[in-house]
C-alpha cells in the first residue's frame, strides 16, 4: 500500500511538472507573438508617415525641377502601390518599400543640381523629416527582425517545437530590405596625405622640413681640425700640484710628503 502511494505521488508530480512546462512554453510563444506584432505596428506607423510625406515632397520638387518628372511619377506610383498593398510584413511589401527608398535616394541626388530648391525652407524641412523617418524605420526593422529571429529559433528547437507544433504556431516572416547604398562605405587609406593625392614622403632624420615649408637649419658639431672661431689656441693647463706649507724658523717637523 505504501509503495503504491509513493508511485502515485511520483506520477502526479511528473504530470504536474509536465503540465507547468507546457503552460510556460505556450505562454512564452504567445508573449513573443505579441512582441512581434507590437514591433511591426511601430514600423507600420513610420511607413505611413513616409507615405504622407511623399506627396508633399513631389509637389515641392515639381515646382522647381519639372525635368525630374520621371522620378516623381515613379515615386508616386510606388507610394500608391504600397498604400493599397498588404498591411502586414511580406516579401511583396518589402520589395515595394525597397523601391521607394531607392527612388527617394535618386531624387535627393538629382535635386542637388537646383540651388533654388536647396534653399527652399519647405523642402529642407521635408528632407529632414524624411531622413528622421528613414532612421526610425531602420531601427524598428532591426528590432522587429531580432524578435522574429528569437521566436523562430524557439519554434525550431526541442522541446519547444513540440508545443509549437501542437498548438499550430507558424514561423514569423522577416521584413528585410536590401539597402545596397548603406553598404557602400568609403575606402580609407592611411598611406596618403591629407588631400588623398600623393603618398606622404619620407625624409631622413636630419632632413625633415619645418612645418612652414622652410628647411630647418642643421647644427653640426665642430670638427677637431676646425676649432670654433673666437677662442684661438688656448694653452694647455698645467697639472695642479699642492704647494707644501712654508716651514717656520723654529719648526723642526719634516715637510709633509706629497701624495
Amino acid at each position: 500500500m505504501t509503495a503504491f502511494v509513493v508511485i502515485m505521488v511520483i506520477v502526479l508530480a511528473l504530470v504536474l511538472i509536465l503540465g507547468i512546462s507546457v503552460i510556460t512554453m505556450f505562454n512564452r510563444f504567445v508573449s513573443q507573438r505579441n512582441v512581434i506584432e507590437e514591433s511591426w505596428r511601430q514600423i507600420d506607423v513610420e511607413l505611413r508617415r513616409r507615405y504622407d510625406l511623399i506627396p508633399q515632397l513631389v509637389e515641392t520638387v515639381k515646382g522647381y525641377a519639372s525635368q525630374e518628372r520621371q522620378v516623381l511619377t515613379e515615386l508616386s506610383r510606388l507610394r500608391t502601390q504600397a498604400v493599397s498593398g498588404p498591411s502586414g510584413p511580406s516579401a511583396e511589401r518589402a520589395q515595394t518599400e525597397e523601391a521607394i527608398s531607392g527612388q527617394l535616394h535618386q531624387l535627393m541626388v538629382q535635386v542637388e543640381a537646383y540651388p533654388q530648391l536647396q534653399s527652399n525652407q519647405n523642402f529642407l524641412q521635408l528632407q529632414q523629416t524624411l531622413a528622421d523617418t528613414e532612421d526610425r524605420i531602420a531601427a524598428g526593422r532591426r528590432f522587429y527582425n531580432a524578435n522574429v529571429r528569437a521566436y523562430n529559433t524557439r519554434l525550431g528547437t526541442f522541446p519547444s517545437s513540440v508545443i509549437g507544433g501542437a498548438f499550430h504556431h507558424q514561423p514569423a516572416e522577416y521584413f528585410d530590405i536590401q539597402d545596397e547604398q548603406a553598404r557602400d562605405m568609403p575606402q580609407v587609406s592611411f598611406d596618403t596625405d591629407s588631400y588623398g593625392s600623393q603618398p606622404v614622403p619620407e625624409y631622413p632624420p636630419d632632413q625633415v622640413p619645418a612645418a612652414s615649408g622652410t628647411p630647418t637649419p642643421q647644427l653640426h658639431a665642430a670638427e677637431p681640425d676646425n676649432p670654433v672661431p673666437g677662442f684661438g689656441d688656448l694653452p694647455e693647463a698645467e697639472p695642479h700640484t699642492e704647494t707644501p706649507p712654508r716651514q717656520g724658523t723654529g719648526d723642526t717637523r719634516p715637510p709633509a710628503s706629497s701624495l
